[in-house]
């Protein structure tokens, strides 16, 4: 078979201050977000000051009369006292509990304990501009907010493509790669495979010379675009910006004259995910993400499906793009294979693109622009400012100039979703392939045009999916009971959740919010109810005589089904404490 490419936080604190008591308590900050922990300043003459005993004795207290949980968690390097106020409560919650503080002569200020961001500035590349595809708020991929987060560092990608001409807007991030074209005419380079995976020229010199109904062409130096939008230098005051801009990039070449074989990219797939491949030298840096913008038409074959789950197996994330025939993606491979991640393209305006494959084999789309609108004469450029511009050559057959050039296709929508792979194996580098793909799906936007025939989950979403993976705070999920239900000695209450919507089974790690007041926790016994009936303990009597439960639980509840009525039961096993529950919520 013959195929061909498819087109940090920080806390901020201030001196604790001095006693002046002719002068008014200094100003209070009013929050303006929701706020987990206050900073308290006692003045020096205040026991508060000093004692930690009287300083969690005072936050207990004023609390209480904000009708609040807080508790003293720590002792900042100023002095300061850190108060919890038992999980994340609204600005007007935080202030009530801050007016207690604020009325005390002793506190010289009282703040929410805010949070602090890096500030990522606009890549000074001189083409940044014209990539839509990256910040456009309709239909890019929100790429510049998640580069706060993570730039892709520390992990390989390999574009399993045409090869690399250089080009100086990717070379710091080039790391050696192979040739694995085995016939010598195709890879125009005298040999068969080899160490070089230098891009020799895809081009047809006639019509036919690769088969009836195919056209004279000149090179498409494919790889090094899809290359470029990956991961080309950024910052750099020249071209263009990578998405995965601190990764680096694997050239490994199948595709020459006439496209490739199945053969090449399968011992290709195997070699770059770290496997090995008999007469080849082992990679000295294995990819952690795969991207193929190439394919032909037929379903997924066993040698491909092999290769792919091998690299899998092995840690690798494996993107495929979806086609270019506006047609059912299952009729092309690898598109069809399973274990990967099969990727739609999307136009400027957020819809499918034209040419674009469907079908409900896709994943994910990303932006794979069009240089014509789909009315236009084939062939023609119309809309260059619509495409997918990145790193290219002048050059018509073999190499000339490095250059910029805009192409459209869902070989440019792949390495949109690739970089965004890498982006989140940097981020968290424990996330399995299957994780990274869940990732992505699960925080992708609904697509703001149309597509027919189906294009996954959505339009990705960068800033989305990275705060994902690295929020320690579990989502809210919208599946909450406020609903306050009275404890009373020795007795049992249950409060409800109804869920519908959700699709399948609940997950492995659900999670499961408590927030219980209760004087003496010792006494009490929390169970997770699932719709048919199995308990799933979640607290036992344990804690003593500590008061109030507010925390977050994960239950494996895989082997349930998701839609139906949860239950949090609460049993009261002794006298002379009472309570309540006071709220709780599933996130799925």
């Amino acid at each position: 078979m013959s195929v061909t490419l498819l087109a940090g936080s920080a806390t901020a604190s201030v001196a604790l201050a001095t006693e002046t008591p002719a002068a008014a308590p200094a100003a209070t900050v009013a929050p303006t977000a929701p706020v987990a922990n206050l900073i308290v300043g006692y003045k020096s003459s205040a026991t508060e000051a000093s004692s930690n005993t009287a300083a969690a004795d005072d936050a207990t207290a004023k609390g209480k009369k904000a009708g609040k949980k807080a508790k003293f968690d720590r002792r900042l390097g100023t002095g300061a006292a850190l108060v919890n106020l038992g999980g994340t409560v609204a600005p007007a919650e935080a202030a009530d509990v801050m007016a207690q503080f604020r009325a005390d002569p002793d506190v010289a200020y009282v703040e929410p304990d805010t949070r602090a961001y890096a500030m990522a500035v606009t890549p000074n590349d001189t083409e940044y501009a014209k990539q839509w595809d990256l910040f456009e708020p309709t239909a890019g991929m929100n790429v510049p907010a998640a580069w706060d987060k993570t730039t892709g560092s520390g992990v390989t990608v390999a574009v399993i493509d045409t090869g690399y001409v250089a080009h100086s807007d990717i070379a710091p991030n080039i790391v050696s790669g192979y040739d694995f074209i085995s016939t010598s005419s195709e890879a125009r380079d005298g040999n068969g495979r080899d160490s070089n995976p230098a891009d020799e020229g895809d081009w047809n010199a006639t019509d036919g010379e690769c088969g009836v109904g195919s056209k004279a062409s000149t090179s498409s130096w494919h790889g090094t675009h899809v290359a470029g939008t990956i991961a080309a230098a950024t910052n750099n005051s020249k071209g263009i910006a990578g998405i995965a801009y601190g990764a680096k990039i694997q050239p490994v070449r199948v595709l020459g004259k006439c496209g490739g074989s199945t053969s090449d990219i399968v011992d290709a797939i195997t070699w770059a995910s770290g496997g090995s491949v008999a007469g080849v030298p082992a990679n000295a840096t294995p990819a952690k993400v795969i991207n193929m913008s190439l394919g032909g038409p037929g379903a997924c074959g066993t040698s491909y499906q092999n290769a792919i789950n091998a690299a899998v197996a092995r840690g690798t994330t494996v993107v495929v793009a979806a086609g270019n025939s506006n047609a059912n993606a299952s009729g092309y491979s690898p598109a069809s294979c399973n274990n990967v991640i099969n990727v739609a393209s999307t136009n400027r305006a957020g819809e499918r693109s034209y040419y674009s494959n469907f079908g409900t084999i896709i994943d994910i789309a990303a932006p794979g622009g069009e240089t014509r609108r789909a009315t236009d004469t084939p062939g023609t450029v119309t809309t260059p400012e619509n495409a997918i511009l990145s790193t290219l050559n002048a050059g018509t057959t073999t190499p000339g100039a490095e250059s910029y050039k805009p192409y459209q296709g869902t070989s440019m929508a792949a390495p949109h979703v690739a970089g965004l792979a890498a982006l989140l194996k940097s981020a968290k580098t424990s996330l399995t392939p299957a994780q990274i793909e869940t990732a992505i799906k699960t925080n992708a936007r609904p697509l703001p045009g149309a597509c027919s025939g189906g294009c996954g989950a959505g339009l990705a979403d960068a800033a989305a999916t990275v705060a994902a993976v690295t929020s320690t705070t579990p989502p809210t999920s919208g599946l909450e009971n406020t609903m306050d239900f009275s404890i009373t000695d020795n007795g049992t209450v249950e409060s409800p959740i109804t869920v519908t919507g959700v699709t399948g089974n609940a997950p492995a790690t659900l999670k499961v919010g408590v927030n219980i007041v209760h004087s003496y926790i010792g006494d009490l016994k929390v169970d997770l109810i699932a719709p048919d009936g199995t308990a799933y303990t979640l607290h036992n009597r344990s804690g003593g005589s500590t008061d109030n439960i507010n925390q977050v639980y994960t239950v494996n509840a895989s082997s349930e089904v998701a839609n139906g009525t949860w239950k949090l039961r609460v049993n009261d096993n002794a006298g002379g404490d009472t309570g309540k529950i006071d709220s709780w919520n599933l996130t799925f």
